[in-house]
């Protein structure tokens, strides 16, 4: 966590537009019970990195969702900047699952704890689980949508990694569809290890989502396989295009 908070300082911009936007969503959470009101001052803090940036993000395959619906949504992690553009451009009302680490920096940590973003303890595999049980019981609760790269953290080469079972196993137990999700171009512009946020075109392509209502818990290897082998099948595209 040390780097991150290494680009948050080298850049005044976005050093500023995080301790702007992230005090904002702390006062309001004192109003907003639900986060909903937090995940829109999050938005604006995304766009507004994006922009200072000179980040350009096309969207493809945005009207294969609803943005009243509940998801699970399902992408590959290049980078820093793959959250910003997820925040900006999906226009359904989500949540994230991520590692416990980012809740441990200021601002940032406050605003995921206080927004209703739910930590996960990579260390202890029978708390992990039952994480996943609760996140598929706040999908139900709150009719929310959540947010997970399966590969477990970035990517250090750009190589698509192993996925693991979390999004599929609380997808089909919350009985809602699961959207594979493709991140192109965030590697360029904020890399493994780099410390400058560079400008650049982004694309984020929302896939068709798969319904999980007819499956089964024993179903969610497959449902992994398949959602990997869809965004792979993407990125070689998009790499062959290239």
């Amino acid at each position: 966590m040390k780097w991150l908070r290494g680009v948050l300082f080298a850049d005044p911009a976005i050093f500023i537009a995080t301790i702007f936007f992230g005090t904002i969503s702390l006062i309001v959470s004192f109003f907003d019970s639900t986060g909903a009101v937090q995940i829109r001052v999050a938005r604006a803090w995304a766009r507004t990195l994006l922009a200072v940036s000179g980040i350009r993000v096309r969207v493809e395959g945005l009207e294969q969702i609803d943005p009243n619906a509940s998801y699970v949504f399902v992408s590959n992690h290049l980078s820093y900047m793959d959250t910003p553009v997820a925040l900006a451009n999906i226009s359904a009302q989500f949540r994230f699952l991520a590692k416990r680490g980012l809740f441990q920096i200021p601002f940032l940590g406050t605003h995921l704890s206080r927004a209703g973003h739910i930590p996960v303890p990579r260390e202890d595999p029978r708390a992990a689980v039952k994480t996943m049980q609760v996140a598929a019981e706040t999908i139900q609760r709150k009719k929310i949508s959540l947010l997970i790269f399966p590969e477990g953290g970035r990517s250090h080469d750009g190589v698509l990694r192993p996925f693991k079972e979390g999004g599929a196993y609380i997808a089909i137990r919350a009985g809602v569809p699961v959207v594979p999700m493709v991140m192109i171009g965030t590697r360029e512009i904020l890399p493994y290890g780099g410390g400058i946020v560079r400008s650049g075109k982004v694309t984020l392509r929302i896939l068709k989502p798969i319904e999980t209502k007819e499956m089964s818990l024993k179903d969610r290897s497959a449902l992994t396989d398949r959602l990997r082998q869809l965004i792979a099948e993407e990125l070689d595209v998009s790499g062959a295009a290239a």
